[in-house]
């Protein structure tokens, strides 16, 4: 099933996990990863079946063993944390060995913010937070044993920049980005990366909102090459945010402006205004971890 340009023997030991797989980006991550060579673990829980019951992760397994490839199904949900451990042990257990993992399952349920339930709140971080959490954990322990590994963390724009009715979302993808970046620090001396994808795509999830001009410009598949990219053993980032669609990709970032000091122990509203503008306009400073960050506005105010 190798149809990269790639050398064959990059992936054919690998071993991925593809959370959500049976749909829209994960069923695209799966397959480009076994067109490549990898053998994948989908996943994807049972909402729906067909008359056989047969469920999503099943049809996509099915699509890249008749293309020659090697995947198995896995039916379990990102958020309960045996489902984590089952879905590695059956990595482990089918092929001995576990390279990387790339998290796509994820809702949105919309909600405006002022009407928003707990209960809504709750399932959208349990399902897009917690079981991103529990499966790259538990896969994070296995890579670190082995000196290697890929972790990939897929997010949204809205946790970078927030977005209207989608509350929990934002907040969740939020969440997954500022995680990644602490297991990307801690996973560096261990030979484990972790990089976040952010990615604009046409999917059974964003369809209703999509902008029409864009929809059939922005399908999964475009998408697919940058995240097998970025589990590929040879990539070198680490903690790095990178958006995508079509045949694009940019840079996401999290920046500090420039640091301003204020007199006295007051600051009226208008001169907070004017100190925002001047940080603003000085040099914009990234940093890989938040005590870095901190180091630098303290050396500032010394």
């Amino acid at each position: 099933m190798n149809g990269s340009t790639q050398p064959e023997d990059v992936w054919a030991d690998q071993v991925a996990i593809v959370t959500g797989g049976g749909k829209g980006l994960g069923r695209a991550f799966a397959l480009d990863l076994a067109r490549r060579g990898a053998r994948v673990v989908v996943n994807n829980r049972n909402r729906q079946v067909d008359a056989d019951g047969r469920g999503p992760a099943d049809h996509v397994v099915a699509e890249i063993t008749a293309a020659g490839g090697t995947a198995i199904a896995h039916h379990g949900a990102v958020e309960d944390p045996d489902s984590a451990r089952s879905m590695v042990a059956l990595a482990l257990d089918t092929w001995g060995r576990l390279d990387s993992v790339i998290t796509s399952a994820g809702i949105s349920n919309p909600q405006m913010f002022h009407k928003t339930t707990p209960e809504n709140f709750r399932q959208v971080l349990d399902v897009n937070v917690l079981g991103t959490v529990l499966v790259t954990s538990e896969a994070a322990r296995v890579m670190r044993e082995a000196g290697r590994g890929r972790i990939l963390m897929v997010a949204s724009t809205a946790g970078l920049h927030g977005e209207t009715t989608v509350s929990a979302y934002a907040a969740s993808k939020g969440a997954v980005i500022a995680l990644a970046k602490t297991a990307a620090a801690e996973g560096a001396p261990k030979g484990v990366h972790t990089n976040v994808l952010l990615p604009y795509a046409t999917t059974q999830m964003t369809e209703t909102n999509m902008d029409g001009r864009y929809a059939d410009l922005l399908t999964s598949e475009k998408v697919a090459p940058v995240a097998t990219a970025l589990v590929d053993p040879r990539c070198a980032l680490n903690g790095t945010t990178i958006v995508a669609a079509a045949d694009g990709i940019r840079i996401g970032e999290t920046a500090e402006g420039a640091t301003v000091r204020f007199p006295g122990t007051e600051i009226a509203p208008e001169e907070l205004v004017a100190l925002v503008d001047r940080s603003r306009a000085g040099e914009r400073r990234t940093f890989p971890e938040a005590q870095a960050a901190f180091q630098d506005f303290a050396a500032d105010l010394v």
